[in-house]
């Protein structure tokens, strides 16, 4: 009817006039801010007393915290709880958190037990993880492909497993030095599919022969302080781009080692072998060697064809061993023509070794038994640029006065603690530092000092020097002694003695001051 039908209309009408539902709560638009609301987005949430700088960074380091935090955005990257008291990792917390990159669980009270098996499986993007200083026993089962540096030193670690490291495509950098890893706890496949890895440290553990199997790809080895006797043949066959190797404080002695241990490290710069028991120096040593540390160990002589390998060889460490009077024959190092550093502390070579190669720059031979300085044993060095005989047995009659005349290059001279009387003649006058203290020198003469205008440096501490020993015109040419200590302002006449004639100085450092026109000189 007409009736029915513009009941209808109206209907429809006050339908369209009427504003829409009521809203349900959680269904605001989001978009606009509803009144006595702020336009800034919501905080986000971050554990209690953490810090969190960034939507992907959490940061709980140092809170003293017992338990693992449950409440750790799943947007976290970067996760750091580190120097707290944690025991365990939970894996229902752990297994959130798959788009971790970096866990950083340093220092923490972690034991194996409180970590379990599949604890990272689920972190498939993780790429740094670091549990070092914990109380693991065991390494983890399995660490996830994606890991690039794991370091799990300083635990207690006595086993690794084949998938702790083994087919990790990107690792690069594992340390698991203060261990107690043996060689039975490191299967042969742990590295298997993990050719990438540059640096492997496993210092401080129990290894009593250096591990075969190791990646390859190696740049750096650390094995230091282990109880390694020998090196089986062939365990460094493949590290061809091994750069540096730290072998010392072991056990290794001449049988342990062979002509090949070392041969085909062809790109081997650095080699420590000090703190063992060798009695020779290696055969087989690379071109490439550039740094060749021996010290302390039981090496008696040195024969140049040991060296014929290591041409590039730059600086020799063979400081506490047991070289003699035959140790270094004449010509033994010629083969090392690049030769910079030659370092011989505390042997028993009592001369100064012959025919050293040309190019030698610091030769470091103190606490030896030299007695003797003849005019040409320094002869075959002329670019030498430090000189260190101290705490030898050399004497004023026994320099020869021509013994430093071809070392025109020579900048540091230390004669401290012989049995020298005066100051030796003839030495080069681009001296910048000379000391002679504890000697038996009993005057300063002008002569033996003159020319060394450029002598910043002069040592003399402990001698029998009384003032009334110094001679006129002594100091007249040193314009360049520098200040080194706190010193007593203490006028030096030049030519009438002193008032304090029979004053013994037990520690003297003489130094011109230009701006004073005076001696300063320190006493005490």
């Amino acid at each position: 009817t007409a009736e029915s039908g513009l009941a209808m209309w109206l209907s429809l009408l006050l339908f369209l006039l009427l504003p829409g539902p009521l809203p349900v709560a959680g269904m605001e638009d989001a978009a606009f801010p509803h009144l006595g609301e702020s336009s800034q987005p919501p905080p986000r949430a971050c554990p209690p007393r953490c810090s969190c700088p960034r939507v992907d960074t959490v940061d709980c380091d140092g809170l003293d915290l017992r338990v693992f935090p449950d409440n750790i955005t799943r947007a976290a990257q970067h996760l750091s709880l580190q120097n707290n008291q944690l025991q365990e990792l939970p894996y229902n917390e752990l297994s959130r958190l798959s788009g971790l990159r970096t866990l950083n669980l340093h220092n923490n009270l972690i034991s194996s037990e409180g970590l379990p098996d599949e604890a990272f499986e689920s972190l498939t993007q993780l790429q740094h993880i670091y549990v070092a200083h914990n109380k693991l026993s065991v390494a983890p089962q399995f660490l996830p492909r994606s890991l690039r540096v794991a370091d799990l030193a300083a635990n207690q670690v006595m086993e690794i497993f084949p998938l702790t490291f083994g087919e990790k495509p990107a690792l690069r950098s594992v340390y698991l030095h203060n261990n107690q890893l043996s060689n039975a706890g490191l299967p042969p496949d742990a590295f298997r599919g993990s050719e990438a890895v540059t640096t492997l440290s496993l210092s401080n553990n129990r290894f009593s022969y250096l591990p075969p199997s190791l990646p390859p790809s190696l740049e750096r080895l650390h094995l230091q302080n282990n109880l390694i006797s020998k090196v089986p043949r062939g365990a460094l066959s493949r590290q061809t781009q091994l750069r540096e190797l730290y072998l010392q404080h072991n056990q290794l002695t001449d049988s342990g080692l062979d002509a090949t241990t070392f041969s085909k490290l062809h790109s081997l710069e650095y080699l420590d072998l000090s703190h063992n028991q060798l009695t020779t120096v290696p055969a087989g040593l690379p071109r490439t060697l550039a740094i060749l540390h021996l010290g302390r160990n039981r090496i008696r002589q040195v024969e140049a064809a040991r060296l014929h390998g290591a041409r590039g060889l730059r600086y020799l460490l063979l400081q506490h061993n047991q070289l003699g009077s035959s140790g270094l024959p004449a010509g033994a190092l010629r083969p090392l023509r690049g030769l910079h550093t030659l370092h011989l502390y505390g042997n028993g070579l009592d001369r100064v070794p012959l025919a050293l190669p040309r190019r030698l720059r610091a030769l470091v031979l103190p606490h030896n038994h030299v007695a003797t300085l003849g005019a040409r044993d320094l002869a075959a060095t002329p670019g030498l640029m430090e000189l260190n005989l101290a705490y030898n047995r050399l004497t004023s009659a026994r320099v020869h006065h021509r013994a430093f005349r071809r070392l025109r290059t020579l900048r540091s001279l230390d004669l401290a603690g012989n049995q020298l009387t005066r100051l030796p003649m003839g030495l080069p006058t681009g001296l910048h530092t000379l000391r002679l203290q504890r000697n038996q020198l009993r005057m300063l003469e002008p002569e033996p000092l003159t020319g060394l205008d450029q002598l910043k440096e002069l040592s003399l501490a402990h001698n029998r020097l009384r003032v009334g020993d110094i001679g006129p015109g002594t100091w007249h040419e040193l314009q360049a002694l520098q200040v080194r200590h706190r010193l007593v302002s203490h006028t030096i006449p030049r030519a009438s003695p002193s008032p304090c004639l029979h004053c013994h100085i037990p520690n003297i450092l003489v130094s011109w001051s230009s701006n004073q026109n005076k001696k300063m000189v320190r006493v005490g």
